[in-house]
């Protein structure tokens, strides 16, 4: 851990946990988003993305960066809600309009994840004055790449 520490990457087992579920997360998040959709290697990953997501998202409320509850606890909190509301019509496929919900959360939940990868990176890396203002930029550039990927992956699948 101390190796770690000297990194300036974690200061903790709960960091250090919180870091390698947030890697994974990316790592089968994109997979999925890239891949080939409602086949029986999509799900397995889905899943495998679904579990990393949560545990990082539980994790992240037990860490305090600024002395305290923060604004990234609450973007912990829309992660969860947005997971579940991809997750929740896949299992369910109760309606016409279950795969466009699933799709779209889904997309926004890797999205968002991107988004928040940038911050730690601004956490890790910037200065207090210059961090807002370049998680920002990075976030709404994120944000705007994934929406054209999204908007044209709906396209292709017949979904916009």
């Amino acid at each position: 851990m101390e190796f770690l520490e000297k990194l300036y990457i974690t200061d903790s087992w709960l960091g250090l946990f919180h870091t390698v579920t947030a890697i994974m997360a990316m790592i089968f998040g994109t997979i999925v988003l890239l891949g080939k959709k409602g086949t029986q290697k999509h799900r397995k990953i889905g899943y495998v993305y679904v579990v990393n997501m949560l545990l990082l998202n539980v994790s992240a409320f037990g860490i305090y960066n600024f002395g305290g509850p923060s604004l990234f606890h609450v973007f912990a909190l829309i992660s969860l809600v947005t997971v579940f509301m991809g997750l929740i019509p896949a299992i369910k496929k109760n309606n016409s309009k279950w795969y466009g919900r699933h799709f779209y959360y889904m997309c926004w939940s890797v999205v968002g994840l991107y988004c928040a990868f940038w911050a730690e990176i601004g956490t890790r890396l910037l200065d207090i004055r210059y961090f807002w203002w370049a998680v920002l930029l990075a976030t709404l550039l994120t944000s705007f790449a994934g929406a054209r990927m999204i908007k044209r992956e709906a396209r292709r699948l017949n979904l916009a």
